[in-house]
């Protein structure tokens, strides 16, 4: 059995956008990072090789780099706004010299480093896509739609790794049918 990893809260992502104002370097594109993971549920390694082509309005377009799979993920604006805050580059997070795998171990000292001066425990960046999944899961998003957007070869990859949101839905929904049943006794 997958032990799923737990979504980052409200809390904590107050925490960590705080840190990116005291963050000692670029504080405001470690912003635009965590916002970009967040709000759209991109593997770190597909928001790293990010092309500024792939911002279209509102929207990130790009074929995700572990399935293949083209994905199209709206972000509210504040995220956008992150994004085109930033110089105005071919990528919008790396350089595009060198090896991706080497943006991303920068990007993973960044995140540790960004935790620690923030307090939050337990932290890795993946905790903000599974929170993205989470968020969709338990406002009613089937898992099929779930799976699509985090570029999963199938849905039963995101109902192994999200199966106990999905359930707690299901609890809430059972719940709230059985809350009616008092008010018409």
């Amino acid at each position: 059995m997958n032990t799923p990893t737990l979504p980052l809260g409200d809390d904590d992502l107050k925490k960590l956008l705080d840190g990116c104002r005291k963050y000692p370097g670029n504080g405001k594109r470690l912003r635009a990072m965590v916002l970009l993971l967040r709000y759209s549920g991109l593997r770190i390694s597909d928001a790293v090789a990010l092309r500024r082509e792939r911002v279209q309005g509102d929207r990130i377009f790009l074929y995700q780099q572990k399935t293949g799979t083209p994905v199209c993920v709206p972000v509210p604006d504040f995220v956008i706004r992150a994004l085109n805050s930033l110089p105005r580059r071919e990528y919008v997070f790396s350089s595009g010299n060198g090896e991706l795998k080497s943006a991303i171990e920068d990007w993973r000292r960044t995140f540790k480093s960004l935790a620690k001066l923030a307090g939050v425990k337990g932290f890795h960046f993946h905790r903000l896509r599974d929170w993205f999944a989470v968020s969709l899961l338990e406002r009613g998003v089937d898992i099929e739609t779930v799976a699509v957007l985090l570029g999963h070869s199938s849905s039963a990859v995101t109902r192994r790794h999200y199966n106990p949101w999905i359930q707690s839905r299901q609890s809430a929904l059972e719940a709230a049918v059985r809350r009616t049943w008092t008010a018409v006794a």
